[in-house]
């Protein structure tokens, strides 16, 4: 595969500080679900034929004649056929990515602990919102292999059953997603749709199913989320206290106010 791609990027060590890194997941991960904008995640009736060898070749030339860059397809010896698809990366959550090793001092080289040696240092790596990725990829790759061809690329170390690729159509005004399972193929959906933007795009996102699999994640990401639950479950209780106290005030005043009788 090649890439192109258009992003810039911030690190936050999930080594340095406990107190840093959870001020960093706070910002950015809330376990209250919020309103979500226009975009809906719903399957749309959409039946995609299977194309015989001359309608692909059929398509690809009209594919071709339409786009306005050099994002060509080509139809190979085998049959098969090369091509771009442009990904948009919208993850509301940082990723890890290996932090950058560092010589063993004296002190790490007396740690023989096999606890020890099985930590490895990572860093939170928070993607910009609207990432956009170019893939050169074949008509046989999987939805899968994108998403692991996405996380190698950003040297992105958590288990990619933590995101998903979204299939981005525009219809009647309205935005709608649709998951697309492990053995779809991308370039092919592209091909059928054509090269409107509008009419079929590609987003990785976060892979929420409503429920969280919680064995994807690393004991270090698990405990954060405790500590981060129960920030929330503290501040939801204060607001309630706040809010009843405030009531009895109201009707304490009211009291002394009003006259017997």
């Amino acid at each position: 595969m090649t890439w192109s791609s258009t992003t810039s990027s911030g690190y936050c060590s999930q080594e340095d500080s406990d107190s840093e890194l959870e001020q960093y997941f706070t910002a950015r991960t809330s376990f209250i679900r919020k309103p979500h904008n226009k975009e809906k995640d719903e399957q749309i009736d959409w039946k995609k034929p299977v194309l015989t060898q001359a309608e692909i070749e059929q398509k690809i030339k009209e594919y071709n004649s339409q786009i306005n860059s050099n994002l060509f397809m080509s139809l190979n010896k085998d049959g098969s056929y090369t091509g771009f698809i442009k990904v948009q990366l919208k993850l509301i959550r940082p990723v890890s990515v290996p932090a950058t090793k560092k010589a063993p001092s004296i002190h790490d080289a007396r740690k023989s602990s096999s606890r020890s040696q099985a930590v490895k240092r990572r860093t939170s790596f928070y993607l910009p919102k609207d990432t956009i990725k170019h893939l050169h990829i074949l008509s046989r790759t999987r939805a899968s292999e994108v998403i692991e061809a996405l996380l190698k690329k950003f040297m992105v170390v958590d288990n990619p059953r933590k995101f998903a690729l979204f299939e981005r159509v525009e219809k009647d005004d309205q935005v709608y997603l649709r998951k697309l399972s492990d053995e779809e193929q991308p370039l092919s959906l592209r091909l059928l749709a054509g090269p409107s933007e509008k009419t079929i795009s590609f987003v990785l996102k976060e892979n929420e199913t409503g429920e969280v699999n919680w064995d994807a994640f690393s004991m270090p990401e698990l405990q954060n989320f405790l500590r981060i639950l129960q920030r929330e479950e503290e501040e939801h209780v204060r607001q309630i206290l706040q809010k009843y106290t405030c009531c009895r005030q109201k009707m304490q005043e009211a009291l002394t106010t009003c006259t017997p009788g």
